[in-house]
């Protein structure tokens, strides 16, 4: 009986470990297959800027935006190992993912006291953050939060209260890195305030003790920050960093009055969750069940607390964007492996069929996000996919745009684009003759826009960019009935004065006709095309 005993343990163990070789490297081999997906415009201005940092030009000289700079260092990072491709960008995403799911591994082994927690938060979090609902071939920022945030919470729940600094430190140092990578990563911060001071204050610490171990904690925090602006304000940029990612990142997060924000949170939700629905039930219950056993209990008010403070970091500006959700799909997954923790402990003494039914379940749930996009996943091209993720965007038109510029200009010659294609500059390794590689601050109805489309007139005249890119689509954009039309009107009569036509892009449902060179007097049933324009002699 012990020995028939001992051999369906075994065999359930197997069982756990091959659902978990097999979705890593299902996977894995999706993430190879499309490495070569286009850069959309995100990761375009992220390889621009980490472009331009390995080539000694800090952030906010050439590029503007809000994002503090932690992902450009990031890519910077990247493409000084991989190159700058994209390939290259698309293989470090892969390893940061992986890396991600490693974490959530410990961390839900750690909580729930087994490896069958882990394995099944760990393989949730490969197949939800895989999946186009959150946008997860792309190297977002939101990825690069979660991996510094998962490390600090895993040292954090490690520390033993023994030590005043090592650990402390560390975690917050990468809960600091959180931060440098985007600004919502606050929220974790806090998070991991309440939970250190709560536990200290449970262990019988003193205040003077609280305090010192909160320093440490808080130091560590900082210091990333810090350094980050030491730097640039050594570089001459302090005072464009502090305006855009403070004084105009203020005016961006009041764009959408509060009374709106229900609306668009539902309508996101229901895009992101889609065919992981099962995944998204199961992390409920994991959390139901969670707080009735009262052996998980505090486990799973840690693991909600951390799902609430990570609901939170989508909330600033309430946009709540496909892959802003990212955020939330490390705590979601450590909660379905709780679920699964506990169905695991039903069974215990039953015989195999019934004990295998948490790992049967998981992996029926498991599938159902991934034949649900099996076509994006298995079938398409990696161009074919970014038309399907991304209808309406141009991200695999500027790959030709960015090639018939880089081999007709020299590399001390300037471009610019007049729509938020940032991609085009990283493509074509050409400096832009703005700052604006965004133009939708331009359109917002903030008090800054007339300003900035001021400079922004001021420095492509100041640059004679050898070729103005203009790019007709709406999504490159996002004009509003209200937005100021100075640089519309003044792109017609500056490049009527100053360019010629010497390139044509029309963007149609099925195929894009490209004309270079060779621009035709017109051309049918015009919607979304680009217009590339040659600085006249």
């Amino acid at each position: 009986m012990a020995h028939e005993i001992d051999r369906n343990r075994k065999t359930l163990r197997f069982g756990w470990y091959a659902l978990a070789v097999i979705v890593f490297g299902l996977v894995i081999a999706i993430r190879i297959r499309l490495l070569g997906i286009p850069l959309e415009r995100d990761e375009g201005e992220y390889a621009y800027a980490g472009q331009l940092m390995l080539q000694g030009i800090p952030p906010y000289m050439l590029a503007y935006n809000m994002k503090f700079p932690g992902t450009y260092a990031a890519y910077a990072l990247i493409m000084s190992i991989f190159g700058q491709t994209i390939f290259g960008i698309h293989l470090g995403l892969l390893l940061v993912n992986t890396a991600t799911s490693g974490l959530i591994f410990l961390l839900g082994r750690r909580l729930m006291n087994n490896s069958t927690a882990g394995i099944a938060a760990a393989t949730t979090y490969l197949v939800l953050s895989v999946s186009p609902s959150v946008l997860g071939l792309a190297a977002h920022a939101t990825h690069f939060v979660m991996l510094p945030v998962l490390g600090g919470t895993l040292l954090l729940l490690n520390e033993s209260g023994r030590q005043h600094s090592g650990r402390l430190f560390a975690s917050g140092l990468l809960f600091g890195l959180s931060v440098l990578m985007k600004q919502p990563a606050v929220f974790f911060i806090v998070f991991a305030a309440i939970y250190l001071v709560f536990k200290d204050v449970q262990r019988g610490f003193g205040l003077k003790s609280i305090l010192l171990r909160t320093l440490f904690f808080s130091t560590g925090v900082i210091l990333p920050l810090g350094i980050a602006s030491f730097f640039l304000w050594r570089a001459g940029v302090f005072d464009k960093f502090w305006f855009w990612t403070i004084d105009y990142a203020r005016q961006y997060g009041s764009l959408i009055p509060l009374s709106q924000a229900p609306q668009i949170f539902l309508r996101s939700v229901e895009e992101v969750i889609g065919a992981g629905w099962a995944l998204w039930g199961l992390a409920g219950v994991g959390a139901a069940v969670g707080l009735c056993n009262q052996r998980m209990r505090g486990s799973t008010i840690v693991l909600i607390g951390f799902l609430f403070f990570s609901a939170l970091a989508l909330c600033p500006g309430f946009h709540f964007r496909s892959h802003y959700f990212i955020l939330v799909l490390p705590a979601v997954s450590l909660l379905v492996g709780a679920a699964i923790s506990k169905l695991s402990d039903l069974g215990v003494g039953r015989m195999i069929l019934v004990r295998s039914v948490p790992l049967i379940l998981l992996a029926a749930t498991l599938s159902m996000p991934l034949l649900s996009d099996k076509k994006v996943f298995l079938e398409v091209s990696p161009s074919q996919a970014c038309g399907m993720i991304y209808p309406e965007n141009p991200f695999l038109e500027s790959i030709r745009i960015a090639q018939y510029v880089h081999e007709h200009t020299r590399p001390e010659d300037t471009i610019a684009v007049l729509g938020s294609e940032p991609e085009i500059y990283f493509y074509a390794k050409r400096h832009s003759a703005t700052g604006y590689i965004y133009t939708y601050s331009l359109m917002e109805p903030q008090i800054y826009a007339q300003k900035m489309q001021q400079e922004m007139i001021r420095e492509i005249e100041a640059a004679r960019p050898k070729y103005l890119i203009s790019v007709a689509m709406s999504y490159s954009w996002l004009r509003r009935p209200d937005s100021d039309p100075l640089i519309f009107t003044w792109a017609n009569e500056y490049i009527a004065q100053n360019y010629a036509a010497d390139g044509f892009v029309n963007i149609a449902p099925k195929e894009t006709d490209y004309f270079f060179g060779n621009v035709p007097p017109s051309v049918e049933s015009l919607k979304d095309y680009i217009l590339i324009y040659k600085r006249n002699p």
